[in-house]
């Protein structure tokens, strides 16, 4: 895994083997170097490591993509910021069948960080606003909410959120007793 600035060393190097192809009058060896930088360039922003954990997501491969993020040692160092929201992004996606209290801080991170897609701010915030629910957080719940609902612009979490808002009315609803209580001994005596 390279840091971040070496990939923009790297394309700054190419693209001047490339100028000096140029000037060699070795044209497609020049263009060939130009696109060869524009992988790194490419990468620089969207991490290897962090497509490659997405790719095991898709294909359903949790421990995959488990294994493709801890091989990123120091996020701060090898990815930018918003790189650094989906590392923690995913790891919260991880986490969050096994241990709640650590996902809800990966997410925390992933949100502050931010994402680059609203769908993507979307589902962190419905995800948190999950954890907030069984924490008994219901008013921080609400307005998680209420922000992801406003995140999601084409609709692909209406169903998730009918769910939420649904179990947020019946965990809001006291219980209730049926029969027993003196009222009903007595009247069962006359």
């Amino acid at each position: 895994m390279f840091n971040k600035n070496i990939k923009l060393v790297l394309a700054a190097l190419i693209i001047g083997v490339a100028v000096w192809q140029f000037f060699e009058n070795n044209i497609g060896n020049g263009i060939m170097f130009i696109l060869l930088s524009l992988i790194f360039v490419f990468l620089y922003f969207k991490n290897e490591i962090i497509l490659l954990a997405f790719l095991q997501l898709r294909k359903q491969n949790f421990a995959g993509a488990k294994k493709w993020l801890d091989k990123i040692k120091n996020p701060k160092a090898s990815l930018v910021q918003k790189q650094q929201g989906y590392y923690y992004y995913l790891n919260g996606l991880m986490v969050s069948q096994t241990n709640m209290n650590e996902a809800e801080k990966h997410f925390k991170k992933a949100v502050n960080l931010g994402l680059n897609m609203s769908a993507d701010m979307a589902m962190a915030k419905l995800n948190l606003a999950g954890i907030a629910m069984t924490k008994n957080r219901k008013r921080e719940a609400q307005i998680l909410m209420k922000e992801a609902q406003k995140l999601d612009k084409h609709n692909m979490l209406d169903d998730q959120i009918k769910m939420m808002k649904q179990q947020m009315k019946r965990a809001g609803q006291p219980n209730q007793h049926f029969g027993g209580g003196r009222a009903g001994r007595r009247g069962g005596r006359r």
